[in-house]
């Protein structure tokens, strides 16, 4: 399934993975770390391949259209997430109201 995210958010969604995630993800997927790499908006297309994002220019480094998620699925199942960027959860209508304007 296809998903859109800003490169800045895909980017910080990498940072925040603990060390030996990136080669973690490359051995259960059976492929390259640099290619795991480039899907976080790496550049070594001499060792890594290209899997399937799309970087369009725009706002917080530009939108990042991702036709496979299954690496940023692993990402997120390393992080203990379900979703990212995680949504803002409003405790009630007063918040929602201000949040609004």
């Amino acid at each position: 399934m296809a998903r859109t995210i800003t490169f800045n958010e895909l980017r910080a969604l990498k940072d925040r993975l603990p060390d030996g995630s990136i080669h973690q993800i490359a051995e259960e997927l059976g492929m390259t770390p640099e290619t795991v790499r480039n899907y976080f908006g790496g550049y070594d297309y001499k060792n890594g391949k290209s899997v399937g994002i799309h970087i369009e220019p725009g706002p917080n480094g530009g939108i990042v259209m991702l036709d496979d998620t299954t690496i940023f699925d692993k990402a997120l199942k390393i992080l203990g997430l379900s979703d990212y960027p995680e949504s803002e959860v409003v405790e009630d209508m007063e918040e929602f109201d201000e949040v609004a304007e």
